[in-house]
């Protein structure tokens, strides 16, 4: 079995690039770095594009940094736009000859490995998953491949809305069963079951078993999913369904399907959500109030500008790597001003954070050997 893991992002640049097709032209920044050696990068995503305002802008904003300091450095942002691994995999390779460096935005990412292989004067970035030759996890001397422990993020968005919701009802939407959403998914439950057990509560985790997904093993995983990252027509329908059980605050996971979900809460009376892999405070707003009661983070973006520096200075290593909280690859946001979180709320949490970068709180993963119901602590 695979072992999959994942991370990610601290808050930032909100600048995006709307893509579609093959060349959707290139950026090269501004700013007055010295230069240094010039790169050719490719960023390719997910249908939902470097503008989704989470996980693809994020991985974005780290390209646009590097980018900013090296301004004879260029991007074009290529959106694949099924979603199908096959048709990620060969998005790349129908342009593997004219880049210096592909940053490689999902797990549909992962088939890269021949790739790689037979293309050694590329570099690749390769987030949210490992590349793999047909069933087998590789390493490669020119991709740097970054799984990051969403559970940890998670379980602070489960104690975040556990500890703050007032009908006891929370939920999970997610885009596909992929391992970093299977992580949230699993970090989710094991954050509320935490707080019910040390706080005395007995709040629930709503499933609707029509959304139930699968992760790509085939198990099923329970949890709320749109089964796309680029549908918010859907994800409202699923955020409306949650809302209609009761639900109060949900964790969104799910890529630019999740717009939807944050549309069904707007459109609702108190309801909140919590903003997923960068701080979507902003993207709350609905008129005099805010229905973002936090976002939990996994930091891409400097993954993606540090691996780049890296190849401009000719120190790039190829490694497969699971970040964590120890290097403050997860968190969220606690900040006055952009979070809604009592002090008391944020007191508990940050003492259990504590406790996840030491190893004490180990939250369920995908493929972590700890589920749901076997986690303890």
């Amino acid at each position: 079995m695979k072992k999959l893991l994942a991370l990610v992002l601290a808050a930032a640049m909100v600048l995006s690039l709307a893509a579609c097709g093959n060349d959707s032209g290139s950026s090269s920044g501004g700013g007055d770095g010295d230069g240094g050696a010039a790169l050719k990068i490719a960023i390719v995503s997910s249908p939902s594009g470097v503008d989704d305002g989470s996980f693809n802008q994020d991985i974005y904003n780290g390209v646009l940094a590097f980018t900013k300091e090296n301004p004879a450095s260029s991007v074009d942002d290529i959106r694949e736009e099924s979603g199908d691994s096959a048709a990620a995999v060969q998005a790349v390779a129908d342009l593997v000859a004219e880049y210096d460096v592909i940053v490689c935005c999902g797990y549909q990412f992962t088939g890269i490995g021949s790739l790689a292989q037979d293309n050694p004067n590329t570099k690749f970035i390769l987030i949210d998953s490992w590349p793999t030759i047909g069933d087998d996890e590789v390493e490669a001397d020119n991709v740097y491949a970054a799984y990051y422990a969403e559970q940890e993020s998670g379980f602070y968005a489960g104690m975040a809305a556990a500890l703050t919701t007032t009908t006891g009802k929370v939920a999970v939407v997610n885009g596909i069963a992929y391992p970093s959403n299977v992580n949230y998914q699993y970090g989710f439950e094991c954050g509320v079951k935490y707080v019910n057990e040390t706080e005395g509560m007995n709040v629930e985790v709503v499933e609707i078993a029509s959304y139930a997904g699968n992760d790509v093993t085939g198990a099923n995983v329970g949890g709320n999913y749109v089964g796309n990252f680029s549908d918010e027509a859907t994800g409202k329908v699923v955020g409306n369904a949650l809302i209609a059980e009761g639900v109060d605050v949900m964790l969104v996971a799910a890529g630019g399907s999740g717009n939807g979900v944050f549309t069904a809460a707007k459109e609702a009376s108190g309801v909140m959500v919590i903003g997923c892999d960068v701080d979507q405070y902003d993207d709350g707003a609905s008129g005099d109030k805010n229905i973002v009661l936090t976002s939990v983070l996994k930091v891409m973006h400097d993954t993606v500008y540090n691996s780049l520096n890296t190849v401009k200075d000719g120190t790039f290593k190829g490694a497969n790597v699971t970040l964590k909280a120890d290097t403050d690859s997860t968190g969220y946001v606690s900040e006055s001003g952009r979070c809604q979180l009592s002090a008391e709320v944020i007191g508990i949490i940050d003492a259990a954070e504590a406790k996840v970068k030491t190893g004490e709180i180990v939250p369920a993963a995908n493929f972590n050997g700890v589920t749901p119901e076997t986690f303890s602590w």
